[in-house]
């Protein structure tokens, strides 16, 4: 932490940070790899965890030797998807800490890798507080050019909260928005999925078990009452 730049803002990826849909993503991905006699591990998804959903098809498609195209899987998967992501539960300590900040005026924002039709079906169940972000910005922007690793989706997002890169903190749960969260020049706080290998989190600002353990008034934010 720097101590002479305060946390002025807060960007939050959605998947396994706020929503718990990667469980989700995992049956199906799984039903679907199922149907070739192939097995869809962490081994695998690892690689996946945020990144746009076309790359993480191609990479599925070649890393399994599927016999469908990416585009083809998209379109079963995302079928298959819906029923499944409405009803996704919150992450611990999410709703608590979004409802905090705003209480306290921090500027907040959703950056998610998922599309717009996705991300509407996934917070279907909590849209009041989803309503309290400042900014969303999903992977279908026109202005995220390039998905994570690649820091457009934060510049994005803080750009339209009007804050500066370097008062910026991100919370990920994905290497791929440790590495974008980086490149942008934010800080970035991680809570990985206990199947994650922790060595992959390298450069991380602080790694948490949960969004429970955090501590705001570390970073010059309010603190909890």
């Amino acid at each position: 932490m720097t101590q002479e730049t305060p946390v002025t803002s807060v960007l939050f990826d959605v998947d396994g940070l706020l929503l718990n849909t990667e469980i989700v993503y995992t049956e199906v991905t799984q039903e679907i790899a199922a149907r070739f006699g192939k097995t869809f591990d962490w081994s695998i998804k690892a690689n996946m965890l945020g990144r746009a959903e076309i790359e993480s098809a191609r990479y599925l498609v070649d890393a399994l030797d599927l016999p469908i195209s990416a585009e083809d899987y998209l379109q079963e998967r995302n079928e298959m998807l819906r029923k499944g992501l409405a009803q996704c539960d919150a992450m611990p300590g999410a709703e608590s800490m979004v409802r905090h900040l705003q209480k306290e005026n921090v500027p907040i924002a959703v950056a998610t890798s998922s599309t717009t039709e996705l991300f509407k079906i996934k917070k279907s169940r909590h849209t009041e507080w989803f309503s309290l972000f400042d900014v969303t910005v999903t992977g279908d922007d026109p202005d995220v050019i390039r998905a994570k690793p690649a820091p457009d989706i934060f510049l994005t997002a803080a750009r339209r909260l009007g804050t500066k890169p370097q008062e910026t903190m991100v919370f990920e749960d994905a290497p791929s928005g440790l590495a974008a969260g980086i490149t942008a020049g934010m800080r970035v706080v991680v809570v990985p999925d206990p199947n994650m290998d922790r060595a992959r989190y390298e450069g991380a600002t602080e790694i948490l078990d949960s969004l429970e353990d955090f501590e705001p008034e570390r970073y010059a934010l309010p603190a909890y009452k």
